[in-house]
């Protein structure tokens, strides 16, 4: 009965230094891992807005197709998905789901006519704003 007392006992967890060491680890992993994950983040979303723009653009192509023009500014985007008044050659809907907001969560921009054609498409980016760069950098058809 002395010996089974006198056995040593097993750990059954982590001792505080070690879970010390684990965080001290995963807070360096995190700095160095984690602003190279932002930035694509950002880089993905002017990405996504250049795929938008694609999918609109040749949503207007086709809606000029039909109509034998681009909807006017007044008009908008609105026009792929409801038919204008007065609209006689109208065979939309012309995307199959709801206008998209840019990833920034703002609507795209339409002008028509253009500074350089038939129709501006774009959107400022992140900040809101004319020019820039990485993810505040404008994308569309001017």
């Amino acid at each position: 009965m002395i010996k089974s007392a006198m056995k040593k006992r097993k750990p059954k967890g982590f001792t505080l230094m070690e879970m010390l060491v684990v965080l001290v680890l995963m807070a360096m992993l995190a700095g160095l891992v984690g602003p190279r994950l932002f930035q694509k983040i950002g880089s993905s979303k002017v990405k996504i807005a250049q795929s938008q723009i694609e999918l609109l653009t040749s949503a207007l192509d086709i809606y000029r197709l039909d109509m034998g023009r681009y909807p006017s500014t007044e008009q908008g985007l609105a026009a792929l998905r409801k038919k204008p008044d007065g609209a006689k050659n109208w065979d939309g809907p012309y995307l199959s789901r709801d206008i998209p907001l840019d990833p920034w969560q703002v609507a795209y921009h339409y002008k028509s006519p253009g500074k350089e054609g038939p129709f501006a498409l774009h959107t400022y980016g992140l900040d809101g704003d004319e020019g820039g760069v990485d993810e505040d950098q404008d994308v569309g058809v001017f």
